[in-house]
């Protein structure tokens, strides 16, 4: 069981990772593609030399480990994906192999959450309309909706949710999903540093579902071009 869990930034996803991490059976793989995504964009991020020293920069590479023997002995390899990464230049024909899971979020709160760490947002940092161009491209290889979860729902009922998630996948759901060790964790990227702090001080999914901040100036554009991929994909969630 291969799974891929496509999200944008600021989304839930470090947790997300976490939770699968404590998992007895799975493996996990924080954002394969990022040092690939830089490399050939030629991208300014934060830590960038950091991550394409320690990354894997040919995606041709990426997709043989994402597709071969899954680490440590483990049944389950789950990898955490960032929808902006996947660039169209990128052969996506192989993710017709993985089981394909979609996290979403609403727009207003992961502008919110990432211009806290960045200065300068534009509409593909946050991978919005990735997102949707993925979607629709493995809905119609293989002839079904994938998986969508809406990260809301996640935190107002973790347990339930991950009950309807892991049967949606076809994995058992296991009770240590729920809560990790507080600090850095070992399938951390080297990015962690800059933007894992909030995760680190967690020990689970004790934060509840805010109303969404409000937005001006320019952010309101990309909002609005956010809402749409967001609603649509939102009609999909389990």
């Amino acid at each position: 069981m291969r799974i891929a869990m496509w999200s944008g930034p600021r989304n839930l996803s470090t947790a997300l990772m976490y939770a699968f991490a404590a998992r007895d059976d799975c493996a996990v793989w924080d954002e394969p593609f990022y040092a690939a995504y830089l490399a050939a964009t030629g991208l300014e991020h934060p830590m960038r030399s950091e991550i394409l020293a320690a990354g894997v920069k040919n995606p041709a590479k990426v997709v043989e480990s994402c597709l071969g023997k899954i680490p440590d002995e483990k049944t389950v390899f789950y990898q955490k994906h960032m929808t902006q990464h996947m660039i169209p230049d990128f052969n996506r024909t192989w993710l017709t192999q993985l089981t394909n899971v979609f996290l979403i979020r609403h727009p207003a709160k992961v502008l919110a959450s990432y211009q806290a760490k960045r200065e300068s947002i534009t509409l593909n940092d946050i991978g919005f309309w990735q997102q949707e161009e993925l979607f629709d491209q493995i809905a119609e290889a293989k002839g079904s909706q994938p998986i969508v979860i809406d990260s809301e729902s996640i935190l107002a009922e973790p347990k339930a949710a991950f009950i309807r998630l892991c049967g949606a996948i076809g994995i058992e759901f296991q009770e240590q999903m729920l809560s990790w060790p507080k600090g850095p964790h070992k399938h951390d990227g080297v990015w962690g540093s800059h933007w894992y702090k909030s995760v680190w001080e967690s020990t689970g999914f004790t934060q509840k579902p805010a109303s969404a901040p409000s937005l001006d100036g320019l952010d309101q554009d990309i909002l609005a071009q956010a809402m749409k991929s967001y609603t649509k994909m939102q009609q999909y969630r389990i």
